[in-house]
C-alpha cells in the first residue's frame, strides 16, 4: 500500500456508544446476569448488536476517559458529546438502555 493514501472504509453504524475500559476493568464486569459481564458486552447483547463495522450501532470500549467515578462506568454519546453518563455497577440493563435512549445516544 502506498504511503499517504487515505481511503474510507464503509460501516453500517448510525452512531457509537463509547464505554470507558478502565472503569469496566476496575469494577470487574458489574452488569448482565450475575454481574460478571462488562457494560460493553451487556449492551451489545441486550441491543442485539453484532461486533464490528457491520453492526447498526457501535459499542466501543475505549481507554480511560478521564472521569473516574467510584463503582461506576463512564459512557459517552457520539450524538451529544457534551452529555456523558455515569452508570453505577449493578444497574439493571433496561434502566441503562433507557438512560442511553433518553440522553440521545441511540436514535
Amino acid at each position: 500500500m502506498e504511503a499517504g493514501l487515505i481511503r474510507p472504509v464503509r460501516a453500517e453504524w448510525t452512531g457509537a456508544v463509547l464505554v470507558c475500559g478502565k472503569c469496566s476493568k476496575k469494577i470487574g464486569g458489574g452488569f448482565g446476569k450475575g454481574g460478571r459481564v462488562s457494560l460493553t458486552k451487556a449492551l451489545r447483547k441486550d441491543l442485539g448488536l453484532m461486533k464490528g463495522r457491520k453492526a447498526a450501532l457501535g459499542v466501543v470500549e475505549t481507554k480511560c476517559l478521564g472521569v473516574c467515578p467510584k463503582n461506576a462506568v463512564m459512557v459517552v454519546d457520539t450524538f451529544k458529546a457534551d452529555r456523558w453518563l455515569v452508570v453505577p455497577a449493578g444497574t439493571d440493563m433496561a434502566e441503562v438502555e433507557a438512560a442511553i435512549f433518553t440522553a440521545g445516544l441511540v436514535r
